[in-house]
């Protein structure tokens, strides 16, 4: 049974997003904002830390001694892929403090290192010293749903690990119904958050891609995500100004809120800050606070076009925060 850790899907911490290439997006999407459960499993485990293991020797560590570094993903123990937490310890018990070859990708490159297990006193086993990661699970909106080819795009940023605030690297992953419960009000300094409960027997749609721009895949429920679909606009055609999102809040109701477009920032220097949004509905303000955790890929709406999704909050003041063009959303891997 893989480890579940709990996600933030909003950071007051901003992750470049790659420039967007021509625009190749469809010419109509359905704006979604409903929130769903979204699980990932990694490619490989991720080293979050490491830590001394008290032995009859006294402290040691081999996997920083063997020159593992936080946010490397471990890959392969000897010529064994692993992808797990239960994986690897299961290895390091075979091999019974042998002297081991572990490869990992570090800055998207290979390395090889040389590590020997020890074995730990107070429960018997064999450790590396290294805290591991190989899933996350979270809630967050769908921001998209593209009736011809069945794809949808999600959160409007990537699913980070939150002890590194690297890119998790996919496996395989899905998005689960989600009811949302309650709401954690948002203040300065303090971001809130939505409270969801999911639905694990039931899987709406399966992850292809988690990019610096939002989750993709293709929905296998289709009818979950029905509605009107509208145009997709052209970046040049979004301006600061009034604006709209679709967020869910309570229950799986969908409603639409009154923001403003603040300021569209020139592409060339927006990394990922398309737009500088501020929720002007009362009825939102009262309820969240403006931008919470948990909102991350509302859909945003301008004359009737979707334009892009909300993203991040701005931590001492959660009415504003920042948006994330759609059409960026598009041209990255796997979207559309």
């Amino acid at each position: 049974m893989r480890g579940i850790f709990s996600l933030l899907l909003l950071a007051a911490v901003l992750t470049l997003l790659p420039t967007a290439a021509a625009a190749r997006s469809p010419a109509t999407l359905v704006p979604v904002g409903r929130a769903v459960g979204i699980k990932l499993f990694s490619d490989g485990v991720v080293v979050v830390g490491t830590s001394d293991i008290a032995t009859d020797g006294g402290n040691v560590n081999p996997a920083k001694d063997c020159g593992l570094r936080e946010g490397d993903i471990i890959t392969h123990i000897n010529s064994t892929e692993v992808d797990t937490i239960e994986e690897v310890s299961a290895l390091l018990q075979e091999l019974e403090g042998q002297t081991m070859s572990i490869r990992a990708i570090r800055d998207e490159k290979q390395v090889q290192l040389t590590a020997t297990p020890v074995l730990c006193p107070a429960d018997g086993a064999y450790k590396l010293g290294a805290w591991i990661r190989d899933s996350m699970a979270g809630i967050g909106t769908v921001t998209f749903y593209d009736p011809s080819t069945g794809a949808f795009g999600a959160l409007g940023h990537g699913i980070n690990d939150a002890d590194t605030a690297l890119l998790m690297p996919l496996e395989s992953g899905s998005i689960l119904p989600a009811t949302v419960a309650g709401v954690e009000k948002g203040k300065s300094g303090a971001p809130g958050q939505l409270k969801g409960v999911f639905d694990t027997k039931t899987t709406l749609g399966l992850l292809s891609a988690n990019t610096a721009g939002g989750v993709f895949g293709t929905m296998t429920n289709g009818k979950w995500a029905q509605g009107e679909p509208v145009e997709v606009a052209q970046r040049s055609e979004v301006k600061a100004g009034s604006a709209t999102i679709l967020t869910n809040i309570s229950g799986e109701q969908v409603e639409e809120y009154q923001v403003q477009i603040v300021k569209v920032f020139p592409e060339s220097e927006s990394d990922c800050r398309d737009y500088l949004i501020k929720v002007t509905d009362q009825r939102l303000l009262d309820a969240t606070g403006g931008i919470v955790q948990g909102m991350s890929g509302s859909p945003i709406l301008q004359n009737g076009k979707i334009v892009g999704a909300v993203t991040h909050v701005m931590v001492d003041d959660p009415a504003s925060g920042y948006g994330i063009y759609v059409g960026r959303m598009l041209n990255l891997d796997g979207a559309a």
